[in-house]
């Protein structure tokens, strides 16, 4: 930071109660005035400092967000736009998103996100951006797209996934055991090779693959040669098996070996693959002009919408983030690159560059919520109204959230919702207190499964949209888990790409300093003791089913007990919440 001090220069500036901030339309002369309510301040003396203004930008799968922050005073104000979803009711698996209509909203958002602040375009001086993954874009010469964004809730690539999956375990590939032990459907080989098979007359024209948030910086930047676009690391290590360990992406003897119509992809996907603290570019003259930018202003190397909301959110290493919205992601880090046996991906530099990245997940969860709500005629809002006075157990039912497959520790798209304890008097209220439950118990199968697999787990952050307005879910959650729930004081969608943006315009050097300055306070919830008690018993049963029958190999087990234990522990609650 550039400082012209007139004054004292021992004055603490980072303590924002002693100034008066003035900001000036234009290239950031911000004036720090002391205030009058420090009369031991010399009056009428100003500290002149120079405040980096940036975009942070997230790709939702229904719309995108644009948020400027300023280094000073953080988020500034947001924006956003919507594009479609395409569905097809014949093909639930369906999901697919236009790029142009993405980019189309983007420039609206961010037009809009500048008038209603005031803030001077010229004035942005870097632009960040994440997306959902994996969301993959078949593009041909001058990176024009072939066809829309299988989105990462397109499961049409069912049976892609599964000869990977063999392949790889038949010819010990390292690659495999990176992610989690199965190759999932979600994820950007299975889709490529899916688009592939299916769209005959388009393959000629095929000149490489992109991950959404590669595809969208690449345009940005102006890029049209694929030899020079720049990959994410966090997109391709989680998503396509890249790993510095085994050269980057998997043998082109592999890929043949799976299907000819790869071969060559791996020269088709050449490049340089990056953490996010290197610049996929500069902001094009076009695209400037477009958005109301200054064109030349850097942008990073993007990545994923979960794991740059987990920065945002405050992790660092000894942290898990649980994502919490339409699908859970549970993001952590640490310093040594362990493998952990059905956890999704556990890729070098894909959250915090200087740490490894794992990555986990529900497959549902806010989609359960929905589910239920529209099941019953009515919304989630209304539904929630009196689960507070809900305590653990009482319903007795016991719920597995596999309504979409499960994403992780079982990795197994063929699973389906369960739910045991039914009786003719439960309740759409009911139901959806016990879905809660089960997500929670969920989460703690796999902080399990990362604990004893080196993984530390000290502190636990539900960020995303749910956390933010769902003080029940965190309380379940904290009861679940027995361990503090800290939820940011506010929204931190965007303030992950912020802090990137924030590094690529070289206002800070580190994530640590970003993050002290721009992320939010937390709210705590503290787990109860008799509630503690009660998931206890719940969680052993849901521990049993989870495993028994998501597994087809799975060893017999006895459930006998299941049943009776459900209406026993949910009697208990209830009569001591009577007594």
């Amino acid at each position: 930071m550039n400082i012209a001090d007139t004054t004292d220069s021992s004055a603490p500036l980072a303590l924002r109660s002693e100034w008066q901030i003035e900001i000036g339309r234009g290239r950031e002369n911000v004036y720090l005035t002391k205030s009058a309510e420090h009369p031991k301040l010399v009056e009428d003396s100003a500290t002149e400092v120079f405040v980096a203004i940036v975009a942070g930008v997230d790709f939702g799968t229904l719309s995108v967000r644009v948020t400027l922050l300023d280094s000073e005073r953080g988020r500034r104000g947001t924006a956003s736009a919507e594009y479609p979803l395409k569905r097809r009711r014949e093909d639930p698996n369906f999901a697919t998103q236009s790029h142009t209509d993405q980019m189309d909203a983007l420039v609206k958002a961010t037009l809009e996100v500048l008038e209603t602040t005031g803030v001077n375009g010229d004035a942005v001086e870097s632009i960040a951006i994440d997306t959902t993954g994996s969301s993959v874009i078949p593009v041909g010469e001058n990176l024009e797209p072939l066809d829309d964004y299988y989105l990462w809730c397109d499961h049409r690539a069912l049976e892609e996934a599964r000869q990977i999956t063999e392949l790889a375990h038949r010819e010990m590939f390292e690659g495999i055991d990176w992610c989690g032990g199965v190759y999932s459907h979600e994820w950007g080989f299975a889709k490529l090779l899916h688009w592939l098979r299916h769209n005959p007359d388009k393959r000629g024209k095929f000149v490489t693959a992109m991950e959404n948030c590669d595809m969208v910086a690449a345009t940005l930047c102006g890029i049209t040669d694929p030899a020079q676009v720049k990959r994410s690391a966090c997109a391709m290590g989680h998503k396509w098996m890249w790993n510095p360990r085994w050269g980057g992406l998997p043998p082109q003897e592999f890929l043949s070996k799976l299907d000819p119509l790869l071969d060559g992809i791996r020269t088709k996907m050449d490049g340089e693959y990056l953490t996010s603290d290197k610049l996929a570019g500069h902001l094009s003259p076009a695209w400037a002009e477009e958005m109301g930018l200054r064109p030349g202003i850097p942008i990073p190397i993007s990545a994923f919408d979960a794991h740059w909301d987990a920065i945002g959110a405050g992790c660092r290493e000894g942290d898990v983030v649980n994502v919490v919205g339409t699908s859970t992601c549970i993001i952590a880090m640490s310093r040594k690159a362990t493998l952990v046996p059905g956890v999704c991906g556990v890729v070098p530099g894909s959250v915090h560059p200087q740490f490894t990245g794992i990555e986990a997940g529900l497959s549902a969860t806010g989609d359960i919520f929905e589910a239920i709500a529209k099941r019953a005629g009515t919304d989630v809002k209304k539904l929630s109204r009196g689960l507070e006075n809900y305590r653990a157990g009482q319903t007795g039912l016991l719920r597995l959230s596999w309504d979409n497959g499960d994403r992780t520790v079982l990795v197994n798209s063929e699973l389906g919702g369960v739910t045991l304890g039914w009786n003719l008097i439960h309740t759409a209220q009911d139901e959806l207190f016990a879905a809660i439950e089960g997500t929670a118990f969920h989460t703690r199968i796999i902080l399990e499964r990362m604990g004893e697999n080196g993984v530390p787990v000290e502190r636990v952050i539900n960020a995303g949209g749910i956390p933010q307005n769902n003080a029940v879910l965190n309380q379940v959650y904290a009861n679940v888990l027995n361990k503090p729930i800290l939820v940011p004081d506010g929204v931190p969608t965007s303030l992950g790409s912020g802090i990137f943006a924030l590094l690529a315009a070289g206002r800070f050097s580190t994530v640590e300093q970003a993050q002290e300055k721009m992320c939010l306070k937390h709210k705590t919830y503290v787990p109860e003791p008799g509630a503690v008690a009660d998931y206890n018993k719940l969680f052993k049963h849901y521990r049993d089913l989870y495993f028994a029958l998501g597994r087809r190999d799975a060893a017999a087990v006895k459930l006998g007990d299941v049943l009776p234990d459900l209406k026993k522990i949910a009697a208990e609650v209830t009569a001591g919440a009577t007594g």
